[in-house]
């Protein structure tokens, strides 16, 4: 009986450890609004591939490009409410619900893309994203990045006055809005699936893109004039809900925090290396290309930068990050 007793103790305590570890086994869903070949969703699916490894097949991640769960704005909700488990975000979007990010949008914060990289990785930068648990019911675990923001418009572009009036594409974020209102554009927000065709058949007169995508899906083809102005950078961050996070234990937190820390910051060095090899292909197709510097925008970056001192808390202390880490 004593024996009969222990062994079917120690078939409760095993099938207790199959059962705890069924459940903290999981197959994470991450959502993006990139395409499968943009550099986010290459390194999501590179994050995934390193969790299952580092796990050994415990945990794995099924990633979800091109807004197949939504756009950016119902992929947070589903974040909030931990339908979603993990996301490689815009910083545009986290900004909607988190002003104070709009501060990584102010225009020449970064002189260039390797100092864009510097800004991101900066102690600065990594601190506010303390704030988002409470203030957007998720944790951001680092920065990445797209290229620096440039203009392609289907008319000659010479000054700015150029673009007063204009129907601008910009993604649907205050920092962005602000600026090209200060411009004298007409800022019409649009998602990224609709811009090739709106600019083809004149339902915008241009658009605020990266180097990236004006050369992978060839929107300098409806272009009059590229202007390469690198007047802002675009941040991502990598986020997990925070009702799925509480769930974690605290080894698991520590190997996805390091991991996707990892893979989101990968792709600033990746776009460092890329950046001006786009705009030398962009140049290249023979469209009039236009380099500008601060001076272009005339007194909007400054009209931004009054505003923006007022809504971000962090504007300043990014700032000083940007001085010192200047070369």
């Amino acid at each position: 009986m004593k024996l009969i007793g222990k062994l079917i103790g120690g078939a409760i305590i095993a099938a207790a450890t199959m059962s705890a570890s069924a459940v903290s086994a999981k197959d994470f869903r991450l959502g993006l609004i990139t395409p499968p070949p943009h550099i986010w969703t290459k390194a999501a699916n590179a994050f995934g591939e390193e969790l299952a490894k580092e796990s050994n097949g415990a945990h794995s991640v099924t990633v979800f490009p091109a807004r197949q769960l939504g756009n950016e704005a119902e992929m947070l909700q589903q974040l909030q409410t931990g339908a979603l488990d993990m996301a490689f975000m815009t910083v545009a979007e986290v900004s909607n619900r988190a002003k104070d990010f709009g501060a990584f949008y102010a225009p020449y914060l970064a002189n260039d893309i390797s100092h864009a990289g510097r800004i991101l990785r900066s102690e600065t930068a990594q601190k506010m994203l303390d704030q988002l648990p409470a203030k957007v019911g998720v944790v951001g675990l680092g920065y990445g990045m797209a290229g620096l923001r440039q203009i392609v418009s289907r008319g000659e572009v010479s000054s700015a006055k150029d673009l007063v009036g204009n129907k601008l594409r910009i993604t649907p974020f205050e920092p962005i809005l602000d600026f090209y209102n200060a411009v004298g554009a007409a800022p019409t927000p649009m998602p990224l699936p609709a811009v090739y065709d709106a600019l083809a058949n004149g339902q915008v007169d241009a658009i605020d893109m990266d180097a990236e995508l004006i050369w992978v899906l060839k929107y300098y083809e409806h272009a009059d004039t590229v202007v390469q102005s690198n007047h802002m950078m675009f941040p991502m961050v990598g986020l997990v809900s925070a009702r799925v996070w509480k769930g974690l234990s605290e080894e698991d937190r520590a190997v996805i925090s390091n991991l996707m820390a990892k893979h989101v910051d990968s792709t600033i060095d990746t776009y460092i290396a890329k950046e001006q090899g786009w705009l030398n292909q962009i140049r290249d197709t023979g469209k009039k290309f236009v380099a500008v510097d601060k001076s272009f925008f005339t007194s909007a970056v400054d009209q931004w930068n009054a505003a923006w001192a007022k809504k971000s808390p962090s504007l300043g202390p990014l700032r000083k990050v940007a001085a010192d880490t200047a070369e």
